[in-house]
């Protein structure tokens, strides 16, 4: 194409934004006729009752929580091959009812609830048209290590305990579900690629391979129970789960053992792009369409990838001039990988370098944001059992992960820009602030990897403004990590739908960002076993960017910072183009404080 990236860019948002057919609100001092009002109250009412009833399905099928939910359910999704098809056939009526909705004729705010739900129940059904559920496993995550999350949360009393033994008596017949659902991709060549896939049974091992059933993740929530639970009952259940983990969960984990050892990856496809999958190109264009939530074609993506790297790599030679290193950038980054004072000798470092930025952001923190979300997080290493294929660190509400394994490829300078990504103002941030919003419908709670990433992604940046980074070398950590991220717009594109090898990505991930081999390796197999996700970061960035500039060019001396963030966050996990035209309303209206005052 001769458009330049930035402008397919904005004309793909235009387009996304059409497609979407979501109208920026009405100005305040416009008066809906009476008979428009009559018509978005019904056309609210008939757009309440599909999603009232669609969520309260999805409820009951285990597929999300209901509001006011707590606690731990004694019940697993069902996994098998008929439930998921009934699911498909449930969603495409959905959306069949959604698509006799016009959106117009919705009041303002349910034209952005209905942008938001239609493409969240559209990626539900396509998930299941192209049957996604028939490969539960990548090379980040898997059904098995899914499971072990429900041993990690916190137990808050005996209904907990006695929820969850239900849930590992059922977990064998969930496992065989699962492994069903194996087998019908194993058949139709629909798995990660086979590389991906080595190593990632050490999970599997640490349960079957267990000394007994106490050493086991399973057991954990049973080591030290709450006071309130009495002293005989607390024995009881711990005899209870000692039974279940050996006679059920840990034979569980020996046949899937078995069976990922012996049949699936031997099997599995040699082939990497997502377009030699089943379903092809279409299928690549529905991750990218799920994970962008723009129209935009590979090719496009791609190309806004190579120009933004241009543009990274350029600031990386300012910050070399800063530290005046005479050789190139491969010496550069062969220099920050190898010497010892960019590395953590113990885990606890490593901890404490993370918890010393994540208060340095709370030292600054009421000058970038009006609304402080109530909700705190801890900062924990990530489980011994994940660690060696998990990124360096993940977040969200509650919890900010820092992997401690293999010191040698966490970097302390880019520490700083991982904090504020996982922890605030990202993940951990942004992720309360949605959960404490009220009067929302709960789909709007629900994650759009575009903003979600996206204004992590920012909050990398941001830290550049809130003097967060201490010393050349840490704006250069941060640098790295956005060449991180804008190199997966050319990698993905690269390896799903342009043929690239495992090793042109990883050799690309080398020569343009400060990562380690370690987290090269752990990453480039992400992408390719994960088609599209990685898409996500930088193309959420830059709508964030783009709608900043904006607001700051249109408001003038009237911008504040802390209202844009506030209006950017309260608005929720939305599609990009949703996010665009709300901040059009946002300069419209003069750059309000979005939260009405008290009083």
């Amino acid at each position: 194409m001769n458009k330049k990236p930035g402008a397919v860019f904005a004309a793909t948002f235009a387009f996304a934004a059409a497609a979407l057919a979501v109208a920026p609100d009405a100005p305040a001092a416009a008066t809906p006729a009476p008979n428009a009002t009559a018509t978005a109250n019904a056309a609210d009412a008939r757009f309440k009752r599909i999603h009232t009833r669609e969520w309260q399905w999805r409820v009951k099928e285990r597929l999300a929580r209901a509001e006011g939910e707590r606690g731990i359910s004694p019940t697993l999704a069902r996994a098998d091959a008929a439930a998921q098809e009934a699911r498909r056939v449930y969603w495409a009526g959905i959306l069949k009812e959604l698509d006799a909705i016009k959106p117009a004729e919705l009041s303002a705010p349910e034209r952005i609830n209905y942008a938001v739900y239609r493409a969240q129940i559209a990626a539900l059904h396509d998930a299941q048209l192209y049957r996604e559920y028939e490969q539960p496993v990548n090379a980040d995550t898997a059904f098995w290590t899914d499971v072990t999350y429900g041993a990690r949360r916190p137990f808050n009393g005996i209904d907990d305990y006695r929820n969850y033994l239900v849930q590992l008596d059922a977990l064998p017949a969930y496992f065989e579900q699962e492994v069903g659902n194996m087998r019908a991709g194993l058949a139709r060549g629909f798995t990660p690629p086979r590389v991906t896939l080595a190593g990632r049974d050490s999970t599997l091992l640490s349960v079957v391979d267990a000394k007994s059933p106490q050493d086991t993740v399973f057991y954990a929530p049973f080591k030290q129970m709450p006071a309130s639970v009495p002293a005989a009952e607390q024995e009881a259940l711990r005899a209870r789960a000692v039974a279940a983990i050996r006679d059920k969960v840990q034979p569980a984990h020996a046949r899937v053992l078995a069976f990922f050892r012996d049949e699936y990856v031997p099997k599995a496809r040699t082939t990497l792009a997502a377009e030699a999958m089943p379903g092809g190109k279409a299928y690549y264009q529905s991750k990218i369409v799920e994970f962008t939530t723009t129209n935009m074609t590979a090719d496009q993506i791609h190309a806004i990838g190579l120009s933004e790297m241009a543009k990274i790599r350029a600031e990386m030679h300012e910050v070399m001039r800063q530290v005046d290193f005479k050789g190139d950038l491969a010496a550069f980054l062969q220099f920050l990988r190898t010497d010892p004072q960019f590395y953590a000798k113990t885990p606890k470092e490593l901890l404490m370098a993370a918890a010393w930025t994540s208060k340095r952001f709370d030292a600054k923190a009421d000058q970038y944001f009006g609304y402080l979300p109530r909700r705190r997080f801890a900062i924990v290493p990530v489980p011994d059992d994940q660690a060696p294929f998990w990124t360096a660190g993940r977040g969200g509400p509650g919890t900010y992960w820092v992997n401690t394994y293999n010191l040698p490829a966490r970097a302390l300078y880019s520490l700083p820009a991982l904090t504020l990504h996982e922890s605030a103002p990202g993940h951990a941030f942004q992720g309360p602030i949605v959960q404490e919003q009220k009067g929302v419908p709960p789909f709007r709670r629900a994650y759009i990897p575009a903003y979600g990433e996206g204004w992590a992604l920012y909050a990398e940046r941001l830290g550049v403004e809130m003097g967060i980074y201490e010393s050349p070398y840490e704006i250069f950590g941060m640098l790295s990590y956005q060449a991180w991220r804008a190199s997966r717009l050319v990698v993905d594109t690269g390896i799903h739908a342009k043929g690239w090898t495992r090793e042109q990505a990883q050799a690309y991930l080398m020569e343009n960002t400060a990562l380690s081999k370690h987290e090269v390796e752990t990453e480039v197999d992400r992408y390719i076993s994960w088609p599209g996700q990685a898409l996500s970061y930088y193309l959420g960035q830059m709508a964030i960017q783009e709608a900043r500039a904006r607001a700051e060019k249109g408001l003038g001396p009237k911008f504040d910072i802390r209202n844009f963030h506030d209006t950017v966050l309260q608005l929720g996990s939305v599609p990009l183009p949703v996010l665009q035209q709300r901040i059009d309303q946002f300069i419209a209206d003069g750059g309000p404080n979005p939260y009405p005052k008290e009083g």
